[in-house]
C-alpha cells in the first residue's frame, strides 16, 4: 500500500499500551491499521465500505467489522480500547461514545479538516469541517490534552486540519 501512514498518529503511538487494542475508526483502506498491526497492536478495523475492509481480511493482528457509523447504533457501547484513532473522519454525535470506549490511561488521536479546507476540495460541507479550537473544546472536559494543533498543514498535501491527542486519566 503506497499511502502513508498518519504521522500524527505514528507521532503518538508511544503513549498507547504496547500490544493493546486499537480501534481505527472509519478505516477506508487502512493505511492506519497496517501500519499498527505491524508493531503488534490488535486493532478493531471499522468502517461502512466492505470492499475496503476486504482488503483487510486476513492480516495478522486485524479484527474487521462493516459498520454504519451514523445511521445504526454505537457497536462499541460494551468495549474499551487502549487506544482510538480517527484520521478524516467527521461525525459530531460519536464524539461521547468514542471518550466512553477509552480505557483507562486510553488514548485518542483525531485528525480532520476544519473550516478553511474549502479552498483545497473536499471536503467543503460544513458538516464535515470543525470550527476553530472544536475537538479541544470536545474533549477537553472529559480527556487529558496532550496535544493540540490547528491550521494549514502542507504534508502529504495543502489541508487545514485540526489534532487532537488526549488520554482518559479516568474510569
Amino acid at each position: 500500500m503506497s499511502e502513508q501512514a498518519s504521522s500524527w498518529m505514528v507521532r503518538f503511538t508511544p503513549l498507547i499500551r504496547p500490544s493493546g487494542t486499537v480501534l481505527d475508526l472509519a478505516c477506508g483502506r487502512g493505511r492506519n491499521v497496517r501500519w499498527l498491526a505491524e508493531r503488534g497492536w490488535q486493532v478493531e478495523a471499522v468502517d461502512r465500505d466492505k470492499d475496503a475492509l476486504a482488503s483487510l481480511q486476513g492480516l495478522p493482528n486485524v479484527t474487521t467489522l462493516q459498520a454504519d457509523l451514523e445511521g445504526a447504533p454505537w457497536p462499541y457501547a460494551d468495549r474499551r480500547f487502549d487506544a482510538i484513532i480517527v484520521c478524516r473522519y467527521l461525525h459530531r454525535p460519536l464524539f461521547k461514545a468514542i471518550s466512553s470506549c477509552l480505557s483507562e490511561n486510553g488514548v485518542l488521536i483525531y485528525e480532520t479538516f476544519m473550516c478553511g479546507h474549502e479552498q483545497f476540495g473536499r471536503p467543503s460541507n460544513p458538516d464535515f469541517l470543525l470550527q476553530p479550537d472544536e475537538l479541544l473544546h470536545v474533549f477537553s472536559p472529559e480527556l487529558q490534552i496532550i496535544a493540540f494543533e490547528q491550521g494549514r498543514f502542507d504534508t502529504p498535501s495543502p489541508a487545514i486540519l485540526q489534532r487532537i491527542c488526549a488520554r482518559n486519566m479516568i474510569r
